[in-house]
């Protein structure tokens, strides 16, 4: 059995980590490669590095901002924000991302997927899936940090993304995105039973219980922001209880 990775998320808009609900109301919560620092001292596994303002404002992710985190870490960085074509990608991991984290331009365009996977490997190839609750009560993709609704169905889209070689995939619920209220666990059971690949869960996050319930809905990693950013909680920390739960993590 594979251990369950914890990954601090850092979303960054114009060189500072930020942190809002359902991706509005974004509050400043310091400078991203001090953060990254910090946490990689906690014992965080892998740390996401996500530009939330990239898409909306039509540009890449900052390249300054990838390469001060890097510098500041031996430990896996997934990038994502604003990728629109494959250079986009590649221009990441020329940066210092070790994986690219691909969401909007994928759904409009989900050749990209396939284009990443052959050029890169899907090792380096995460999907990153937003997801809202529907009225009917499915879910559905959501694009552009969360203002455009697709229509598409999340789990339908989750197995088209992993069949085209997404290596694994970044699943967050929009609804319970910075919340606090938990993990949406009826999403994370449906996207994990019906994929082959690794499934992160994020959006909601408020304690190690949450954690592990999300582990135990099916999530391979458990991301998480809030919780960090605020002092609530330390890696180390929330790894010691989620191993006395039985979790396995690692030390």
């Amino acid at each position: 059995m594979l251990t369950i990775r914890i990954i601090p998320c850092l979303d960054v808009r114009h060189g500072r980590v930020v942190k809002g609900v359902r991706f509005a109301g974004l509050r400043d919560e310091g400078n991203p490669a001090e953060l990254a620092a910090a946490y990689e001292l906690q014992g965080a596994d892998e740390l996401a590095l996500l530009d939330v303002a990239a898409t909306p404002e039509g540009r890449g992710t900052q390249l300054e901002t990838v390469r001060a985190v890097r510098e500041q870490l031996s430990i896996p960085l997934t990038v994502g924000g604003g990728v629109r074509v494959i250079d986009d990608a590649g221009a990441l991991l020329e940066a210092g991302a070790d994986k690219v984290s691909v969401n909007s331009a994928a759904v409009r365009r989900p050749d990209l997927i396939d284009e990443m996977a052959t050029r890169f490997g899907s090792q380096c190839t995460v999907i990153a899936v937003d997801a809202a609750r529907t009225p009917a009560g499915d879910y559905e993709v959501v694009t552009d940090s969360g203002r455009v609704r697709t229509g598409i169905d999340a789990v339908e889209w989750s197995r088209e993304a992993a069949s085209r070689g997404a290596g694994e995939l970044l699943l967050t619920s929009w609804d319970r995105d910075g919340t606090r209220q938990g993990y949406e666990l009826e999403l994370l059971t449906r996207v994990s039973c019906s994929v082959p690949v690794p499934v992160i869960a994020s959006g909601g996050a408020d304690s190690p219980e949450h954690l592990i319930e999300a582990v135990q809905a099916g999530a391979d990693a458990v991301l998480a922001a809030s919780i960090f950013h605020r002092g609530d909680y330390e890696v180390g920390g929330i790894k010691q209880v989620m191993a006395a739960s039985g979790v396995e993590v690692r030390p």
